[in-house]
């Protein structure tokens, strides 16, 4: 297919240069045993305390243990609540010892830690918990209808305490809303910005997926739940990534620009493709100038067609 191409189609978005017929997996090797748990802190725990130590050592973690979280409301009394899901390749024991010298302040214990093979451990952050079987991976039936917004950014430089307090103080209510941020550092750090169109690697702290769904015959969306996450949006911009302001693909917003249908061009399209590609956007648009110089494959943000020759005449 290309090398160019190969290179394209490993995180340069879906959509945008063809379908993908077959494929071969390079697997890796996985222990065993798997840990992980699930510990919730209240603004009475300490929360804002946790998180806050959070951003400062789990980006630094060992390549062995993932450390995510999420903000939420509690769906009963509208407080806001800390959720620390743990992932780590080997037993509980190892977990526990790590933790205790790392981050002694979660309090975690025993009885709280989980063990399970590697992909029992996909169905329990699938949000299956633990109770179900590897077989609902497979299952694709449809779920109950709801809507869902979402916008995305990554964080170089680490969020003030106050602000943290803010933050919690946006979730003082009954909504569907969700802040869900993921440590990068570890092995991505070594790996070179260009080396696939994903380039949010070295110097990048963590990124956030900030959410909210809300059910079909909701008639308040856009004053209630969209207004909610415009708030959410506008709130972090001092403190997350700048020139451009960052973007994961793979929680498209289309409200970061859009193609035009029968007028899509690469200098309009930049307004939301150095978002999520940074230096890697032109490339793709040569690469998909190559091969779908007609652009076949077309949506509000594919990827747009760009000529080496235009190129070399500019």
């Amino acid at each position: 297919m290309g090398e160019d191409l190969f290179w394209a189609i490993r995180g340069g978005g879906g959509g945008s240069f063809g379908i993908v017929i077959s494929w071969k997996i390079r697997l890796v090797q996985v222990p065993r045993v798997v840990s992980v748990f699930t510990i919730s802190k209240t603004l009475k725990d300490g929360a804002i305390s946790l998180v806050d130590k959070w951003q400062r050592i789990a980006p630094n973690f060992s390549e062995d243990v993932l450390l995510k979280l999420a903000i939420e409301p509690d769906r009963n009394k509208g407080e806001p609540v800390a959720v620390f899901k743990a992932f780590y390749f080997g037993g509980c024991s190892g977990l526990l010892a790590y933790m205790q010298v790392h981050f002694p302040e979660l309090g975690l214990e025993k009885d709280d830690c989980e063990e399970m093979s590697w992909i029992q451990s996909v169905v329990y952050f699938a949000g299956y918990g633990h109770a179900k079987p590897e077989t609902v991976l497979l299952d694709r039936r449809s779920e109950p209808k709801k809507y869902r917004k979402a916008t995305s950014d990554f964080f170089t430089d680490l969020v003030p305490y106050k602000i943290w307090k803010e933050i919690f103080n946006k979730f003082h209510y009954k909504g569907e809303g969700v802040m869900h941020f993921e440590t990068l550092g570890g092995h991505m750090n070594t790996i070179s910005e260009s080396a696939t169109p994903f380039p949010h690697r070295k110097g990048v702290l963590y990124s956030i997926n900030s959410l909210v769904s809300w059910p079909a015959n909701a008639d308040v969306a856009e004053e209630k739940y969209l207004g909610w996450l415009k708030k959410i949006h506008n709130f972090l911009t001092p403190y997350v990534s700048k020139n451009p302001r960052r973007a994961y693909v793979n929680f498209r917003d289309l409200e970061l620009g859009m193609n035009e249908e029968g007028n899509t061009n690469y200098e309009n399209a930049r307004t939301w493709g150095k978002k999520y590609f940074m230096g890697n956007f032109k490339r793709l648009a040569l690469v998909k100038g190559k091969v779908d110089p007609q652009n076949f494959f077309w949506h509000e943000q594919s990827i747009p067609p760009l000529s080496s020759a235009l190129v070399a005449e500019s």
